[in-house]
């Protein structure tokens, strides 16, 4: 007696392809896109997909997470700082008092859970998916990004030919890291101009990053590591609790702008 319903390989094709490009079709234009599904941009989608926006996340990598996955130095233990274990709190993972003032959670407990909650609040993802350029309109504001299939920058340059697509938002936000994609796009034409991350000092790296969180040009918000690069401020390496109440200060930022 068979446990499964008769369903073939043609009905599972369908269901693949018509699911992916009935939402790729809906999100080629969103409130907000964020570019990096790290610890940044999946709490700053979670923020802004609970207050009603339209959130759609890049990430070029076939995992969401960067980081947070794995803690430091493959590791998978991840650091927070007071107060960011009321995070931890809200998303349900359990940590323990390392010292006084510093937690630690399992990386991918911590992780999944960020993740889960932003789906359940209704952000959607695009993985694999590569930045490659920013939408311009009036006055230089961005209007959305240009996107690429990830495994394409790894083919030979002769014979890629394949040309990127554009979706629109109102508002971007770069969370890729320390390699601030969007922001070095800008840089590239002379709109903005970075200083590079400095050395780590993680006390005065993690209020910084909170505290420079916001708008670097008409329609883009940067958070997360991709602050110190652009103010020339100290990494922070293996703790993640500026990461997360960036995250949230970018959901504010963006709210009151729009």
């Amino acid at each position: 007696m068979p446990i499964f319903k008769p369903v073939g390989e043609k009905e599972v094709t369908r269901a693949i392809v018509g699911g992916f490009l009935k939402q790729f079709s809906e999100y080629a234009e969103s409130d907000v896109i964020i570019v990096g599904a790290g610890p940044c941009g999946l709490m700053a989608g979670r923020e802004l997909s609970s207050k009603g926006r339209k959130v759609l996340i890049i990430e070029r990598n076939n995992y969401l997470g960067g980081g947070f996955w794995i803690g430091g130095y493959l590791m998978n233990k991840v650091t927070v700082r007071d107060p960011a274990q009321k995070v931890l709190d809200e998303l349900g993972v359990p940590y323990e008092k390392a010292v006084e003032g510093l937690y630690v959670a399992d990386g991918p407990h911590a992780c999944s859970k960020l993740i889960g909650a932003a789906c359940d609040a209704g952000v959607k993802v695009a993985n694999m998916t590569l930045f490659d350029d920013v939408v311009l309109r009036e006055e230089n504001r961005l209007g959305g990004v240009v996107i690429n299939w990830t495994p394409i920058s790894a083919m030979p340059r002769e014979i890629t030919c394949v040309d990127p697509v554009a979706i629109e938002c109102k508002m971007v936000v770069d969370a890729t890291g320390h390699d601030a994609c969007v922001v070095s796009k800008l840089e590239e034409r002379g709109l903005v101009k970075t200083v590079g991350f400095g050395a780590m000092w993680v006390e005065r790296s993690e209020d910084l990053v909170v505290e420079h969180t916001g708008e670097v040009h008409p329609g883009l918000v940067v958070g997360g590591m991709a602050v110190s690069t652009v103010y020339g401020l100290p990494r922070m390496g293996p703790t993640f609790g500026a990461m997360l109440l960036s995250g949230k200060r970018v959901a504010e930022v963006i709210e009151e702008k729009m």
